[in-house]
């Protein structure tokens, strides 16, 4: 279901979102500012499952780097020893 809805422009933007229309990117000025729109959508969602991501993160136990790469260096050689690398 659509709803219609009036928005202003700067003259800049009618002109550039008109020339989407124009060169075939979008059927219309409705459907390209709608693009827009879903573009801002995904870009907050994303946004906010990072930030859930790095508090996540930062709740948890910290490692040092040292210890990290000494953790992951003595994964990948078992995953070496199981594949008999």
């Amino acid at each position: 279901m659509s709803v219609k809805a009036s928005i202003s422009l700067t003259e800049a933007q009618d002109a550039y979102v008109r020339s989407l229309v124009q060169v075939g990117r979008f059927p219309s000025v409705s459907a390209a500012l709608q693009h827009g729109v879903e573009l801002m959508r995904q870009e907050s969602e994303q946004a906010e499952a990072l930030r859930q991501l790095l508090d996540a993160r930062r709740a948890g136990a910290f490692v040092a780097l040292d210890e990290g790469r000494a953790g992951t260096e003595a994964m990948i050689a078992r995953k070496r020893a199981e594949r008999g690398l």
